[in-house]
């Protein structure tokens, strides 16, 4: 177990310096300040390939890029009910953040469950770009409460409310643990290894199979996963 005092906690802009990423580690506490914007599937293929154009009174470098739908909806009067805010696992728009980052120039990438490391070698470093994962499940509610409020709402009818770009103005958002940081290191990646080291001990001493004829196994040669 970590101790809470191993932990740094930092407070980062959402537009950071490039100092300021160099400094961070993966492992690393870190709350956000300024804007972020949701993008997912319909998102990326309408900006990339289709003719969905980025808002010219929207910065985008200066917005965090979060894979999130949120609990959101906007009232007739074209204001605005945020709830919770949950992330997405990011694995799934592998397709396209290379190009997203290299058009939109974000230094943050929010999401849940990291990239890959080949994501983070081929386009997240070229990119000094950072990826930032949720703790553990059932924060969406949590990160809500760092939504200061919804500042612009981008293409809800032609992507209906769950894809569409919502931009948030947020103030010590999060927590979030640093999983990559711009040198493409990855905590996901580190913890693992150390883990792999000890699950041949999980198989010692463990009872013959008892449904050896329907796939059940002792020995971890035969696992599939």
């Amino acid at each position: 177990m970590v101790s809470q005092k191993t932990l740094t906690k930092i407070q980062l802009n959402t537009c950071p310096t490039a100092d300021e990423l160099a400094e961070l580690n993966i492992g690393d506490v870190v709350y956000l300040n300024g804007l972020v914007y949701t993008a997912r599937e319909s998102v990326y293929t309408g900006v990339l390939d289709g003719d969905l154009e980025i808002p010219s009174e929207f910065n985008i470098s200066e917005g965090a890029n979060f894979h999130c739908s949120p609990a959101a909806n906007q009232h007739e009067d074209g204001s605005f009910s945020l709830g919770a805010v949950s992330a997405t696992a990011s694995f799934r728009f592998s397709k396209w953040i290379g190009r997203w980052l290299e058009k939109t120039k974000s230094k943050i990438v929010i999401g849940k469950g990291g990239m890959s490391t080949n994501d983070y070698a081929k386009h997240f470093v070229p990119n000094k770009t950072i990826y930032l994962t949720t703790v553990g499940y059932g924060t969406g509610a949590l990160l809500g409460r760092g939504v200061k409020k919804v500042k612009s709402l981008y293409w809800k009818k032609e992507l209906g409310l769950a894809q569409a770009m919502w931009v948030l103005e947020v103030k010590n958002f999060g927590p979030f643990l640093v999983e990559c940081d711009i040198k493409g290191n990855s905590l996901f990646e580190r913890e693992h290894k150390k883990i792999s080291l000890k699950i041949d001990k999980i198989y010692e001493g463990t009872r013959p199979a008892i449904l050896k004829r329907l796939g059940e196994t002792d020995d971890r040669k035969d696992e599939l996963i």
